[in-house]
């Protein structure tokens, strides 16, 4: 089943959002298929203020393990944090 996560940064975290940024991107790297897709929420100045992630995992608690061992989670990026089953409805991504 794929799980999402989606997450808003700590107020004023972009510098420290980049300086994590290397580390959560080798975490991905190491999920292999289990990564579905994976990116950043922007504000209006194009600055990445969140990050929304979807994996294929056995469960909730499987999934809930998977996104904690995120470097973005353990040192303390996101300010708000939900993961909820997720189902694709529509795929227009090649476009």
């Amino acid at each position: 089943m794929h799980y999402a996560i989606v997450a808003y940064d700590k107020p004023n975290g972009l510098a420290h959002r980049l300086a994590v940024r290397p580390d959560h991107l080798k975490h991905l790297e190491t999920l292999g298929d289990r990564l579905v897709l994976a990116g950043p929420f922007l504000d209006s100045n194009g600055d990445m203020v969140g990050s929304f992630m979807v994996i294929e995992a056995e469960s909730l608690e499987d999934a809930e393990a998977t996104f904690g061992s995120d470097p973005f989670v353990i040192n303390g990026v996101f300010d708000s944090i939900t993961i909820k089953p997720w189902r694709l409805g529509i795929n227009n991504t090649s476009k």
